[in-house]
């Protein structure tokens, strides 16, 4: 008389791990323990990953746009030139013209490259590579930011002959290039996120670089109450008032470093705001 095995009957290999799937260990009670996934990327390396593939995605279409802002903000001074002649609306004409820069690429473009990234389903890539948001955001911000710089430096050399202004402490836009353009990028990478439709996102980018313009290069003292206080609102303002200080032939430099703490601070909070319009809109 044969005798059937057990497994056949119960139509199971009673074999150790057989019903175990490829790639997990057996458990008591015959189920599988998945494998463990990847570590998950630290901050620091996937923000400097994002940020070189950033730099090279938008070398060659941003940098003729970075002659156009730049070409833009001396015809302002040009045309500016024949009504302020010196003094403190000089050094506000050349600080505003020279953050301009900033504004128009760190904020509008920006803006319109993050609504375009999620009206096209871009951000899906983003949202299934093991990064965390904040790289995504930081590294796109700091790479739109990068191409400011000479931009920015050109037009205050440029103003500052123009109105024959002192060049000794230009080296300020050391600090009011970074902490500027985090700030305005954040609030360019936030507009874009949050706009519905891509329309609206470039919309958004050329009312906050039209604001960056009319706010930073009008000198304060002819403004309307009211109007100053939309100026103080702006982040590029506290940029754009200290450059304009480091005109003085002796600045103030703790009234300088207040307004670059504040830039810093409103830097911080725009980035922040961005990396949560950044995860709202990827789970979407």
């Amino acid at each position: 008389m044969s005798v059937v095995p057990a497994e056949a009957v119960s139509g199971e290999d009673a074999r150790p791990g057989a019903g175990a799937p490829a790639g997990g260990a057996p458990r008591p009670g015959g189920d599988a323990v998945p494998a463990p996934l990847a570590a998950r990327a630290r901050l620091l390396p996937a923000l400097a990953a994002v940020y070189r593939a950033q730099l090279s995605r938008a070398r060659v279409a941003r940098i003729p746009l970075l002659f156009v802002a730049t070409f833009q903000s001396v015809g302002i001074m040009i045309l500016m030139r024949g009504v302020v002649d010196g003094g403190v609306e000089a050094r506000s004409v050349v600080a505003g013209s020279s953050v301009l820069v900033v504004a128009f690429v760190a904020l509008n473009l920006l803006a319109q490259y993050f609504g375009q990234l999620r009206a096209s389903g871009g951000l899906d890539h983003y949202a299934t590579l093991p990064v965390p948001p904040a790289a995504v955001v930081l590294g796109a911000a700091a790479a739109y930011a990068s191409f400011t710089a000479p931009g920015t430096a050109v037009t205050a050399v440029v103003g500052s002959a123009l109105f024959q202004l002192p060049m000794a402490h230009l080296w300020v836009l050391v600090a009011v290039i970074p902490l500027s353009g985090a700030a305005l990028a954040g609030l360019g990478a936030a507009l874009g996120l949050l706009a519905p439709r891509q329309e609206l996102a470039t919309l958004c980018g050329q009312l906050g670089m039209s604001a960056a313009l009319l706010l930073g290069v009008l000198p304060a003292e002819r403004m309307p109450a009211v109007v100053s206080y939309a100026r103080d609102a702006l982040p590029s303002t506290y940029g754009v008032e200290a450059l304009a200080r480091s005109f003085d032939s002796s600045p103030d430099w703790l009234v300088v470093c207040a307004d670059l703490g504040v830039c810093a601070a409103v830097a911080v909070v725009s980035l922040t705001a961005a990396t949560w319009a950044y995860r709202r809109a990827a789970v979407r």
